[in-house]
């Protein structure tokens, strides 16, 4: 029996995107296959973040040093990562481990069954991966670009007049981060472990509920 896990990642944490579909369809395909499906990972945070800063994907190399995982099942490589030293970096942490990465919409797998490493798929990942990165910086050039010049023509960014966050109201929307806070952790290690949060805001939070003795 093969044992496999899911790792489903969107950049987004809004509605606009999920990982409903991907995890779908890969459950489908572990049902096809006859895997005995372990876990399912799902991530909502940046490609371009480092492995050791993402919490569920860091999870998910944990989860499989203690359990006997044959398979990692992702919909594309760029689900893994956006960056090129990042996403190869995992592929290696999975080849030392004897676990191989299959990617659907390639149908690509990086360990034979014999679990040695397939060559050829391995030198696909580095193609697959350099054009993931080249794809997502020129969006992001783009983006960036745009941003300026709607900057340049007059434009205005930032919080709307009035719309500035009451101190309590601050401390509610972000109460895991004033918990967190309360037990002694750095401003890193809460913004590392909401996952969502930037230490401007944490720091922010902190600075408020300290102001307002919560901390």
């Amino acid at each position: 029996m093969v044992n496999a896990v899911i790792y489903s990642r969107v950049s987004s944490v809004g509605s606009r995107q999920d990982t409903e579909r991907q995890s779908k369809e890969l459950t489908e395909y572990a049902a096809r296959m006859g895997y005995n499906l372990v876990g399912v990972y799902e991530e909502k945070i940046s490609g371009f973040k480092k492995n050791e800063d993402r919490p569920i994907l860091s999870q998910m190399l944990i989860d499989i040093d203690r359990r006997k995982i044959d398979k990692v099942l992702t919909w594309e490589l760029s689900r893994i990562g956006r960056n090129v030293i990042q996403g190869l970096s995992f592929v290696e942490e999975l080849n030392t481990r004897k676990v191989s990465l299959f990617i659907k919409n390639y149908n690509l797998e990086t360990l034979y069954e014999d679990k040695s490493i397939n060559p050829l798929t391995m030198f696909m990942i580095q193609i697959l991966a350099s054009v993931a990165s080249m794809e997502a910086e020129t969006t992001k050039s783009r983006f960036q670009s745009g941003y300026r010049n709607y900057i340049n023509n007059g434009g205005k960014v930032g919080r709307k007049p009035g719309h500035t966050i009451a101190e309590e109201d601050l401390l509610k929307k972000y109460s895991e981060v004033v918990k967190l806070l309360k037990r002694g952790l750095s401003v890193r290690q809460v913004a590392k472990l909401t996952e969502n949060t930037s230490t401007t805001t944490v720091m922010k939070v902190k600075a408020t509920a300290s102001r307002l003795q919560v901390i």
